[in-house]
């Protein structure tokens, strides 16, 4: 599971990769660039915390940095069949202002970079689907049968129309016989979008800004978080005593980058389980609706090929109470089997034979 982080020259992917993943981009720009990010999870850290374990495992995800989007959509051919490959598209936004740090249309506008990047995105969705009902038109008959044709024709065109009205095939509808047909095609606007408006320190909290830029978007069903690369950047470079003063400075919970984080694991589907002890604590990956077996394997395969069952906490009456015996007291302590499905936070225990 890869996010792409994308967007124009200049408006800060270079330094939020190296905060997301501690690795420092090199001078080359022309491939994509790969690196793991630790999920920031305040609930990881609290475990941590409470068991004080030999290793600590948070979750991770994968960043791809991918060349900068170029606003002459013809020279933007490579980018694209980059984003084919990755499966949520992480853009960024410039909404700070840096005299020393030139904008390629000359003055920065968060908004119109948004729409720049979305009408690409839909421009190369609606291209293809051009491309296939003229090969349907030329074929039916002979590759493709008449009822075939008709069917993969209508779906199409309704698909256009969606993407024409200005919305995104992420919030298209598909029957199950529908998504056959098109599971295997190219599209960009079926994949999630998380949109990181980059700010300046002023800007750190400024609600209306980031609901502006919602409502001027409102059809396409991204999701939007801002963060200041250069602050965040600045606190990771802190001591954590200093860190804290400083974030409570700027009247902020968290740093945004935690935050981002956060979203971006969301958006990809996934959630976390932990297991816990003195030895380790760890943040399992899993996706949304998953059952207890097959979390299980993530683990290890006997897990799922053995599984019997598993004991499971929440998080909140594990913290909440101070420890495993007060939970097991309390009777919260839930004997769970094959059809359950893990719910984020859950703490597992797995009990198994092969």
């Amino acid at each position: 599971m890869k996010l792409g982080l994308v967007g124009l020259p200049q408006v800060g992917k270079r330094t939020l990769f190296e905060l997301l993943t501690g690795q420092a981009p090199g001078p080359d720009r022309s491939e994509p660039l790969p690196g793991l990010a630790n999920v920031r999870d305040a609930r990881f850290e609290q475990l941590v915390g409470m068991y004080d374990p030999k290793k600590r495992t948070p979750a991770q995800i994968e960043f791809v940095l991918l060349p900068d989007l170029d606003t002459q959509a013809d020279r933007n051919r490579d980018l694209l069949q980059h984003l084919e490959r990755v499966d949520v598209i992480c853009y960024v936004a410039r909404g700070f202002e840096d005299d020393t740090v030139f904008h390629i249309d000359g003055n920065v506008n968060a908004a119109q970079d948004v729409t720049v990047f979305a009408e690409e995105l839909e421009l190369c969705d609606l291209i293809f689907i051009e491309k296939r009902l003229e090969r349907i038109e030329k074929e039916t008959g002979k590759r493709i049968d008449a009822a075939t044709a008709e069917k993969e024709t209508a779906l199409l065109q309704r698909m256009k129309d969606h993407v024409e009205s200005g919305r995104t095939l992420v919030t298209f509808d598909l029957a199950a016989e529908e998504s056959d047909i098109v599971r295997s095609y190219p599209f960009l606007t079926t994949k999630p979008v998380v949109v990181v408006a980059n700010v300046g320190e002023s800007q750190i909290g400024d609600q209306e800004f980031l609901d502006r830029l919602r409502a001027d978007h409102s059809l396409r069903s991204y999701r939007w978080i801002s963060v200041s690369a250069r602050v965040e950047q600045e606190i990771s470079e802190l001591e954590p005593a200093e860190r804290d003063a400083f974030v409570e400075d700027l009247g902020i919970d968290k740093p945004a980058i935690d935050r981002l984080t956060l979203l971006c694991y969301e958006a990809l589907g996934l959630i976390s389980f932990f297991t816990v002890g003195e030895d380790e604590v760890r943040a399992w990956t899993i996706r949304r609706g998953a059952k207890a077996p097959q979390a299980g394997r993530v683990i290890h395969k006997d897990i799922e090929r053995g599984f019997i069952r598993s004991e499971v906490m929440t998080f909140d009456d594990l913290t909440g109470l101070g420890n495993e015996a007060k939970v097991k007291e309390a009777g919260k302590l839930m004997q769970k089997g094959k059809d359950h499905i893990v719910e984020d936070g859950e703490i597992h225990h797995f009990l198994f034979k092969v």
